[in-house]
């Protein structure tokens, strides 16, 4: 099943039904060869699901690991591959603090994954259910399909850096000043949502600014025009639970936000994502990767 009926909906209201079926011809069960070389040389893997214990209570703010999050995996290129025709594996881990680290360590949990790569500015997305391994876990896809590089600020990597430890994480229920000037910054965020079958992880990008903070507990977000399949929106009208992952390029630093998430429609076609903020979790150094200054991409408004 490629759509339910809250992707549905939005694509009727927006007027692209005919547009994402035909869009949706390109989503898979199988993991073409040329993913799969596409995969191997990643150095990153963004994963997102709902914590264990979550519930379907939308808009609960409970403590510990409720909600849904999205969270960053790194490794040496070949840390994640396709080891079959409907199946990823990733060797390695989330850190024991990480807020979906119980949810990889059960089997059948629904995840979303996406690859991105800022140097050929590709992304592949495959979702499915997560199930764990001796080495780390696999994912038996259920969608499996490519992005355009829309939006996509290409950066070229220096690699790893020598010695960087992650920090403990810091949490609170809204932002600090610093992360808030963290998020106005982003160019890139990746966003985690689900529904009753399963769950998607996507990006967003745009110029710095593109994200802004409307209270320490209020985001919002222009929502560009993409490839019309409304994945995103249609889970997020079917359940208002979302998880923002924002990275800092060049210090590794991730800030990790659980929440609500809702899309207002304007009457000139402009649509705008507001997200309620139920948890942050920011993670200095989490990331042992390092990047360079970004060409922002030419389709950014």
């Amino acid at each position: 099943m490629t759509y339910h009926s809250g992707s549905r909906a939005i694509q009727d209201r927006v007027g692209v039904r005919d547009l994402a079926d035909h869009v949706g011809r390109s989503v898979g069960q199988g993991i073409r060869p040329v993913a799969a070389a596409f995969l191997e040389l990643q150095p990153m893997l963004v994963v997102g699901a709902a914590a264990p214990g979550s519930g379907t209570r939308y808009g609960a703010a409970a403590a510990g690991n409720s909600g849904v999050w999205a969270s960053l995996l790194t490794g040496a290129p070949g840390f994640v591959r396709a080891t079959g025709v409907r199946q990823i594996s990733v060797v390695g881990g989330l850190p024991a603090g990480d807020p979906l680290a119980d949810a990889l360590a059960t089997p059948g949990t629904a995840v979303g994954t996406i690859a991105l790569d800022p140097r050929t500015r590709r992304r592949m997305r495959l979702n499915g259910r997560a199930r764990p391994t001796p080495r780390g876990f696999a994912v038996e896809a259920d969608q499996v399909f490519s992005n355009c590089p829309k939006y996509i600020q290409k950066r070229q990597t220096y690699g790893t850096v020598t010695g960087r430890t992650a920090g403990p994480p810091r949490r609170g229920r809204e932002l600090t000043p610093s992360q808030r000037e963290f998020v106005e910054e982003a160019d890139t965020f990746f966003l985690a949502t689900v529904h009753a079958h399963g769950a998607d992880a996507s990006h967003r990008g745009g110029n710095p600014g593109f994200v802004r903070v409307d209270a320490p507990g209020e985001l919002s977000w222009r929502d560009y025009p993409g490839n019309s399949m409304f994945l995103t929106l249609g889970n997020l009208a079917a359940d208002p639970r979302a998880g923002l992952l924002f990275l800092d390029w060049t210090s590794g630093s991730v800030l990790q936000l659980t929440g609500t998430a809702r899309a207002e429609f304007a009457p000139d076609g402009e649509r705008t994502v507001r997200f309620t903020l139920a948890e942050a979790v920011e993670t200095p150094a989490a990331s042992p990767l390092r990047w360079s200054a970004p060409a922002y991409s030419p389709a950014n408004p």
